[in-house]
């Protein structure tokens, strides 16, 4: 989710997600409800055409949205044109002025930085064009979504950060009971991109359950990574080194790369599957660890099927264009928690 495979880049696709808003306005011949009064967007009689903007396209989740966008698109009758931005915020901007040239009614954007948000907003409002954005959040006014005001945000299509936090520090919690550790020799990691407002989401609300479910006080350690397995596993190595006495540890972040990165740098450092409690979020890397069916580290993951998100972003997008529906704030997918004994009847797919 996630996964988020977030970086600078982002400014462009915030200004895709205020086109986005505008376009729907416009379907129905009315005002935008959208962030800052986005203008009028023209009505879509015919076919709509709409472009969906993703950053690391070439990630199992988000392969997975693109698959359930283009299912839906071909139920509904769209043209969909699916842009693999990569981590490129420059791109996201380029990409969104192009497929406005290409006359798109409206745009789809998952940015790779929320810094791009107003600019991609922009672009969109001054085209006319609708915004939705998927996964993550943009601002239409300033860079930080977390500082952003209600009105100013662009409607979302995901999931919920605080739910599936809450998700992954309940059964972290659970894990940490039944393992019977001394909270003493323990630590948690809260591993995440700290700058992206829904990664922030994720980990506050899983520390608040694992705190209200562990039954026992440990002590947190934050680590700012970039959302990758190999920039997760340096910075936890590094913080595992710093801390020589302790001997279990509880993993959670905000994508699987996190987690998976921790599991790897505890495996690294000599630590036994049965000293480690990873959690992660997505279950597309997670399940690697189980299809070995070696022991791990990686006890459970929380399973987000992009596919989901993907087909009810263009869902979405198609009642505001066809029949004039606001976009919701924000609508979610439902996610389910999988492991080792769960995690293929769940459907989850392992790439």
């Amino acid at each position: 989710m996630f996964t988020e495979y977030h970086r600078r880049p982002i400014a462009a696709a915030a200004l895709g997600l205020a086109t986005v808003l505008v376009l729907a306005s416009c379907s129905s011949g009315q005002q935008a409800a959208g962030p800052e009064g986005a203008g009028e967007v023209a009505e879509v009689d015919g076919k709509i055409s709409l472009t969906y903007l993703q950053k690391q396209g070439d990630q199992e989740y988000f392969v997975g949205e693109a698959a359930g966008a283009k299912a839906k698109a071909d139920e509904l009758g769209i043209d969909l044109k699916v842009v693999n931005l990569g981590t490129d915020a420059n791109k996201t901007i380029s990409e969104a002025q192009s497929a406005i040239s290409q006359k798109s009614d409206g745009l789809i954007v998952v940015v790779p930085d929320p810094a791009v948000g107003p600019q991609v907003a922009q672009i969109a409002k001054d085209a006319k064009v609708a915004l939705l954005t998927s996964d993550d959040q943009i601002c239409t006014t300033g860079p930080d979504p977390s500082s952003c005001p209600p009105e100013a945000l662009v409607p979302r299509i995901g999931f919920s950060g605080a739910q599936m936090g809450g998700e992954v520090g309940k059964r972290a919690a659970a894990e940490f009971k039944k393992a019977g550790w001394n909270p003493a020799e323990t630590r948690t990691i809260s591993a995440w991109k700290q700058d992206v407002t829904v990664c922030t989401d994720r980990v506050k609300a899983a520390k608040d359950a694992f705190a209200a479910g562990a039954g026992a006080g440990v002590r947190n350690i934050d680590v700012p990574t970039d959302n990758s397995p190999t920039g997760a596993q340096d910075k936890i190595a590094a913080t595992v080194t710093a801390n020589p006495d302790v001997k279990h540890w509880v993993v959670w972040g905000c994508n699987d790369e996190n987690v998976q990165g921790g599991v790897t740098a505890l495996e690294n450092a000599g630590f036994k599957a049965d000293d480690v409690i990873g959690v992660g979020l997505g279950a597309y890397l997670a399940c690697k660890n189980w299809s070995s069916g070696k022991p791990s580290g990686m006890k459970a993951a929380l399973f987000i099927n992009g596919e989901d998100v993907g087909a009810l972003a263009v869902q979405t997008m198609y009642d505001r264009l066809k029949n004039g529906k606001e976009f919701p704030k924000e609508a979610f997918a439902p996610t389910t928690m999988v492991d080792a004994a769960t995690w293929k009847s769940a459907g989850v797919t392992c790439g």
